[in-house]
């Protein structure tokens, strides 16, 4: 990216501080001289390639006015039309105080074009101009920092594409956090007062899994990029943030179609190409690109194609031009070849069913943007020019249909095709740039149009700026994992071939998704944020609906550890078993660990002194990496964002000390600790928590841990509980005794050791490495019952 000198950025800062509280529509470039037939406006750069003009004038008046530009300087019959949003090229109607976008021709942007001017063709007359500035500089999309954060959350550069599109390329999130949204907010960094973006799909429902996906967001409303400081990813119930990034000030990016009174297209179209084989194809129209998505039951080493007939006017396969798609079922990549049919025969020297590449180099035209295998359905998402790139290539028409062609058949021994199995038998038409329409099976219970997710346009044409692909909905399965994106069944609509439940390509099942892969119920609460003047409601935690059976995680009794010092540190939830099972409330991923187990309940005795190693981090700028340990009467924790209400009610007996003015400073903090789960085995696959311990490495960042001190006394409640102060439900219950007699299942437990991993991973505050667990009675690993 180009550096901005100090001069060029202070204009530009004036201006876009400006248009924070103005109308955004592009960058200034000037006024239309008026010089005839009332022609006036205010003239804006989109874009390279797309000029809107505010307020437009025109009495109609003229025999045959067009919106012309000319790469000369001066306005003559030089120049070319210009076709407007509705791609109308047509004589220049009657215009008052109208917006009107125009769009350069394929070639042409602002930096090779001198003038703008509305052209009378008949008499050879203008009837107002505008000069372009040499080497002008336009609006163009601008990639900033790339998120990074906990959750295997990662990404390329974020692109804001426009004022209220941002660009997420190679997206990573595992996926296992209960209420992770898409955030954004005024300010560097994220808080509770921050707003939901809607997901791909538009939903504002917590996030699944993505693996280097690239995701494009809308933000909602009127709200621009000026009106934010960062984006990023938000745990919404437990105020947690898992990374985010910074947005800049001074940005000169376009304005989105929606500021310019466009509206685009919004929904995918669909049409089942074989029912018994479940063939279908999906696509939009996106600019001048199409985005098209293949979806079959296939057999091992078996392609699925798609493409134009030779002929328009039947189904033809000598000259079609066609992509043949497949996954490999073993390494799960994708393909999506550009297909000549020059002859029906295998491809052999210069003739035959070929890629193009074989008649003639760099002749792929086809752009592959997602592949994937779910329920066994190869499902394969690429895009390709509406024109014809090359003499292999055949045109897609926006103004008529035109024949198709298909085919599923089995790959060679050099992965190109073979006669197919089954094919298209009759004439078959498809309108690419008919009104969105969805002629393939729904869920249950869901109109038609209701479902298809926006395929963002944005009049910018994302794919043509070369930036990334569009976000296409990923047909989902039915729930089988919790890294696996489910959807609810559905009667009728179900195509089977081998016995195999189809998928279906929905967006609307993303809230059903989520449900079920976190078992949870939700609820919306009373606290609310600020959004443009309106408001969205926040939902507090919320127990789960189903108390799952729980793992057995021993106590630690009271006559242990003998030295009294309890290691304080984080590790995973557990999954369904664990945290959520235990407590009866959903985690957000992690929980705290007490000398190694998961949240065990801790029996301590009046007047004795205590003393907590504490390793949930200590860097507050990092807020999910950052979990003051302290101990409460409170069941739900996270004192910092407590209301002065709530807090009135609330005693913290440790971990917290108050400054003159009151304010709750926490001490309980140091370097952070870990348990990370190793292997491939998901938490739910293991039926005892000493099971799944075993999996377990602690990993710890460089520095020293903290300590607290406390002695539960005469005064302390009977339960207390061990929590974060930065978060909600972290930790759980401390059952406080006059004597160790009370603690009545001390006799019931014993405990076998197992053999600690090795390496550093067990340094805990002194340079020595390799320390064993056996080494530390505060370090138990495996408790079984007698």
């Amino acid at each position: 990216m180009a550096k901005i000198g100090p001069l060029v950025f202070a204009a530009l800062a004036t201006c876009f501080i400006d248009l924070i509280n103005a109308e955004y529509i592009g960058k200034f470039l000037g006024k239309l001289s008026e010089l005839h037939h009332g022609v006036s406006g205010e003239v804006y750069a989109v874009d390279g390639r797309t000029i809107h003009i505010k307020d437009f004038t025109y009495d109609g008046q003229g025999p045959a006015a067009y919106f012309y530009a000319s790469t000369y300087k001066t306005a003559d019959s030089r120049g070319f039309r210009l076709r407007d949003e509705n791609n109308n090229g047509d004589v220049i109607r009657r215009y008052r105080k109208e917006g009107v976008t125009l769009t350069l021709p394929e070639g042409k942007n602002l930096n090779n074009i001198k003038i703008f001017y509305v052209w009378c063709e008949e008499f050879d007359v203008n009837f107002g101009d505008i000069k372009i500035p040499r080497n002008f500089d336009f609006p163009r999309p601008q990639k900033i920092d790339a998120l990074k954060g906990v959750h295997s959350i990662s990404s390329d550069n974020i692109v804001i594409v426009d004022a209220q599109t941002l660009l997420i390329p190679n997206l990573h999130y595992d996926g296992e956090a209960p209420d992770a949204k898409f955030w954004v907010g005024r300010g560097p960094k994220p808080s509770p007062q921050g707003i939901r973006v809607p997901d791909e799909n538009g939903k504002e429902v917590p996030l699944r899994r993505y693996d280097a996906k690239t995701v494009v967001l809308t933000l909602p409303g009127d709200l621009t990029v000026f009106d934010i400081g960062h984006f990023g990813i938000w745990c919404e119930q437990f105020t947690v943030d898992f990374g985010h990034v910074q947005i800049p000030q001074v940005l000169n990016i376009p304005p989105s179609l929606k500021m310019l009174g466009v509206s685009p297209q919004s929904k995918l179209n669909c049409e089942v190409l074989d029912e018994d084989l479940g063939f279908e194809v999906r696509w939009a129209v996106a600019g001048e690109s199409i985005v098209l998505q293949l979806v079959a039951k296939l057999g091992d080493r078996e392609y699925m194609s798609f493409g134009l007939s030779g002929e328009v006017s039947r189904s033809v396969m000598i000259g079609g031009d066609v992509v043949v798609a497949w996954v490999d079922k073993e390494t799960l990549k994708g393909y999506a070849e550009d297909y000549y049919l020059k002859d029906k025969s295998q491809c052999s020297g210069p003739t035959g069913s070929c890629p193009d590449t074989k008649f003639e180099e760099n002749t792929n035209n086809v752009r592959l943007l997602n592949a994937a295998m779910v329920n066994g359905y190869s499902i394969v998402t690429y895009q390709r020019p509406l024109k014809a790139s090359d003499q292999y290539d055949l045109p897609i028409y926006t103004n008529q249909s035109q024949a198709i062609l298909w085919a599923i058949g089995p790959l060679n021994q050099r992965d190109e095709v073979s006669f197919h199995t089954s094919y298209l038998k009759r004439d078959s038409f498809i309108d690419f740039a008919r009104p969105a329409k969805w002629n393939c099976p729904l869920p249950e219970g869901e109109a038609a149009g209701h479902h298809a997710a926006p395929l963002q346009n944005k009049g910018q044409d994302i794919i043509r700026q070369e930036i990334a692909e569009p976000s296409i909905p990923e047909p989902v399965q039915e729930y089988v994992e919790p890294s696996t994106t489910a959807a609810p069944r559905r009667e009728g609509g179900n195509r089977r071939r081998g016995g195999t439940r189809r998928p279906v390509a929905t967006t609307e099942s993303g809230e059903e998704v989520q449900a079920s892969r976190r078992e949870t119920t939700r609820t919306r609460g009373t606290n609310r944020v600020s959004q443009r003047g309106t408001t969205q409601t926040v939902p507090p935690p919320t127990p789960i609906k189903e108390k799952k059976e729980a793992w057995f995680i021993p106590p630690i009794e009271c006559y242990e550890p003998e030295d009294g010092v309890f290691y304080a540190q984080m590790g995973p939830t557990g999954g369904k078993r664990g945290y959520p099972a235990i407590t009866g409330h959903v985690g957000w991923g992690i929980s705290w660990y007490i000398n190694g187990l998961l949240i065990p309940e801790i029996n301590v005795i009046r007047g004795k002194t205590y003393n907590f190693i504490v390793e949930g981090g200590d860097n507050p700028e990092v807020s999910a990496k950052y979990h003051p340990f302290y101990i409460t009467d409170d069941p739900i924790g996270g004192y910092a964002y407590k209301t002065p209400e709530e807090r009135k009610n609330i005693t913290i007996f440790s971990g917290v000390r108050f400054d003159k003015d009151g304010e709750a400073i926490p001490t309980g903090t140091g370097r952070l600790c870990h348990w990370t789960h190793t292997g491939d085995a998901e938490a739910d696959d293991f039926d005892s928590f000493g099971a799944y311990q075993r999996t377990l490495q602690l990993k710890c960042d460089v520095g020293e841990p903290g300590v607290i001190t406390w002695t539960p006394d005469g005064n302390t409640p009977n339960t207390v509980y061990y929590q974060c102060f930065t978060h909600r439900h972290l930790g759980w219950k401390i059952n406080v005794h006059d004597s160790c007699d009370q603690a009545g299942a001390a006799s019931q437990v014993q405990y076998s050791v197992v053999q600690a991993p090795e390496g550093d991973n067990f340094n805990r505050f002194s340079d020595e490495s390799d320390i064993e667990l056996e080494a530390s009675p505060s370090i138990r690993q495996k408790a079984t019952r007698s």
